[in-house]
């Protein structure tokens, strides 16, 4: 599977110039022939406009699911179309949609962990589901961002059988330390692929870090970008998860009555 993160650069609360550049990018990406596109987190509005945020937003999904799913369709190509601002039964949600090679919407995800240092609970509902898919026959699992902290919930989704794990994120420059070694660990742990697709540039006081990466299941960094924009790709042979649970039996040897969670 071929997978290209889309390292976006996207304007706070201009979401007509988002929609427009992303279309442009993914149209960019699509040229070299990749299984998976993938888009950041809130890529419509950016991260995150408090003010007149629900004007910003999407009512559910219908502009992504029109646009972006048009292009799946389009391109023959999958689409993991990061998360976006979402109007949802009168909730502002931060919904991640996917799509396949047709172009029907697959699968969507409401972020789970909403970031209260940054107040992200107060001006949007939590999720109340976790999200599995599969994509030209591999199973596979999504997180957004701050998702990313809670080992239990890519735990979860390992044992439904996922194979690659898709995180979408608007992740600080301050923190893309935390943002490398928690997808690392997360591969290594669960026995998976992890390709995050991380956002850059600023929004308000915020810079945020890129340095979106494709992670095997041994922990090794199979491609990672930097601060700038960009499209990051890489191929991930799911042979490497056969070998590596072959050799360690993560799996086979855990002890789940003994834990307490």
């Amino acid at each position: 599977m071929k997978i290209s993160c889309i390292q976006m650069d996207m304007r706070l609360a201009d979401p007509a110039y988002n929609m427009y550049h992303a279309e442009a990018l993914l149209r960019q990406a699509a040229r070299e022939k990749p299984d998976v596109l993938v888009l950041p987190e809130t890529w419509n509005t950016g991260f995150f406009p408090r003010e007149n945020l629900g004007a910003c937003c999407d009512r559910n999904g219908q502009q992504v699911k029109q646009r972006i799913g048009g292009l799946a369709r389009e391109y023959n190509v999958n689409i993991v179309a990061g998360s976006i601002g979402n109007i949802k039964n009168g909730s502002v949600c931060n919904t991640a949609y996917v799509f396949d090679r047709q172009g029907n919407c697959i699968a969507d995800y409401d972020k789970i962990h909403l970031f209260t240092p940054m107040q992200e609970d107060c001006y949007f509902a939590p999720g109340d589901h976790l999200c599995t898919f599969c994509l030209d026959g591999i199973t596979c699992g999504i997180v957004i961002c701050y998702d990313l902290r809670f080992p239990e919930l890519t735990r979860s989704l390992a044992l439904q059988n996922i194979e690659v794990l898709f995180v979408v994120s608007q992740w600080p420059a301050a923190r893309i330390s935390h943002l490398t070694c928690l997808s690392q660990a997360r591969a290594i742990e669960n026995q998976i692929f992890v390709a995050v697709c991380n956002s850059c540039g600023r929004a308000g006081d915020t810079r945020y870090g890129g340095y979106s990466a494709i992670v095997n299941p041994w922990g090794d960094v199979l491609a990672q970008a930097r601060e700038e924009e960009t499209i990051l790709s890489a191929v991930c042979d799911m042979g490497t998860i056969r070998d590596i649970r072959s050799n360690i039996h993560v799996f086979q040897d855990r002890r789940p009555e003994l834990y307490q969670i």
